[in-house]
């Protein structure tokens, strides 16, 4: 597929009609296990002699063909499918690392992870050490014999927040260390971590790639060396994080429209962001396309002219008489269009208050630090008409006033 541009490769690869009925859409092949001719044939694929399936634990059709594609998407060698965004980041962290290693992350990544590296690996002899990464020289002071890997989101949850990973990727190649881009928020054809340099790249496949909020999926790309690794080591055995068949049908079907999906949830951002700059209740509003954002020409090279669905604003102290943590819930409770929900990247606008639903369970102090604020709000700008979700924050602005 790669002589063929974006929107081709991600309608056709992985995907061929089949062999046995000549469907043009992907079977769903709903099995646990496969039949074999003989006890030869089926020792010669347990082993790896020859190609096939044996148990839909360790690989299935289906849910090869979503890796295939997932390969096109991001241009990896490799990639695993999970059964959830968290599945692959566990995954890939028990894959990678073991006890003595030392991880240097991003201090302001989505609040599951956070806890997985505040709780999971520390319990597990792993060192963490959670910094800003805009700060090149803080990532190279941090790094230690031990260092096996630089995990980053880029743009941040949910302060949008920018990790040049070009720079860090020489940085870490520098020093033998790995590095893992959390790509969820700004997929292809936004944000090519790999072609930045980077080692792997983490999705949470719920979000944009399947786009119709009715899978819950994640997946690793990288090379063909640590997605086995991630495979045999996280996915299939501890972690246990296969998606089902039918998750990757869905998924299959759903990526097909990425490009088209991501150019509207972009256009729509950036109009709604620039809406939000201008209300007298906002204090500031983060999002990669604006001028006013402070890597503004980071992103215009980084993110190839597209800057995500995602936008967060922040509410000032005292509108009304009320504190800014007070507002941001009556703010949400107002809309009658926009969902009050976790998870983005659907064709719905979603709307949370991160202080008091995805990011409650980061210590106070930490959270404030990172700029997840009390009356920070997250927009992940769906695809309806750009007037009617303006109308709609509109009515909720006004109702702030009663």
């Amino acid at each position: 597929m790669d002589k063929y541009r974006f929107e081709t490769k991600i309608i056709h690869a992985g995907q061929k009609p089949d062999k046995t009925s000549k469907a043009l859409a992907t079977p769903i092949y709903q099995t646990s296990t496969f039949c074999f001719d003989s006890v030869e044939e089926a020792g010669d694929v347990n082993f790896g002699r020859q190609p096939g399936y044996m148990y839909s634990r360790a690989a299935n059709p289906t849910v090869d063909a979503i890796q295939e594609k997932l390969c096109a998407l991001e241009g990896g060698e490799a990639a695993v499918f999970t059964s959830s965004g968290m599945g692959a980041i566990g995954s890939l962290m028990v894959g990678m690392l073991e006890s003595g290693d030392h991880l240097i992350s991003g201090d302001t990544v989505y609040g599951g992870t956070d806890y997985v590296l505040r709780t999971n690996l520390p319990r597990m002899g792993i060192e963490v050490t959670m910094l800003d990464t805009r700060d090149l020289e803080a990532v190279k002071a941090a790094i230690k014999p031990n260092t096996k890997m630089i995990y980053v989101e880029s743009p941040t949850n949910p302060t949008l927040k920018l990790t040049d990973i070009s720079a860090i990727s020489k940085i870490a190649k520098e020093h033998g260390i790995k590095v893992a881009v959390d790509n969820t928020f700004s997929p292809p054809p936004i944000q090519y971590p790999l072609a930045l340099g980077a080692d792997l790249v983490v999705h949470s496949v719920t979000k944009y790639i399947n786009g119709h909020g009715d899978v819950i999926a994640g997946a690793v790309i990288g090379n063909a060396e640590d997605i086995q690794s991630i495979k045999a080591h996280g996915v299939t055995k501890l972690c246990g994080t296969t998606p089902s068949p039918f998750n990757a049908y869905l998924t299959l079907r759903g990526a097909k429209t990425l490009p088209l999906r991501i150019r509207q949830h972009c256009e729509n951002a950036m109009e709604l962001a620039r809406f939000l700059e201008k209300r007298e209740e906002v204090k500031l509003v983060n999002y990669p396309g604006l001028e006013s954002h402070p890597q503004h020409e980071l992103a215009k090279v980084q993110m190839n002219g597209m800057y995500s669905g995602i936008i967060s604003f922040e509410l000032k102290e005292g509108i009304n008489g009320l504190s800014a943590f007070e507002a941001g819930k009556k703010l949400l409770n107002n809309l009658k269009l926009m969902a009050i929900a976790v998870s983005l990247g659907d064709p719905d606008t979603l709307i949370e208050h991160p202080a008091s639903m995805t990011h409650d369970n980061v210590p106070v102090e930490e959270r404030m630090k990172i700029g997840i604020t009390d009356g920070l709000i997250r927009v992940s700008v769906g695809l309806e008409h750009i007037d009617d979700l303006k109308e709609d924050l509109e009515q909720a602005f006004e109702a702030l006033q009663k």
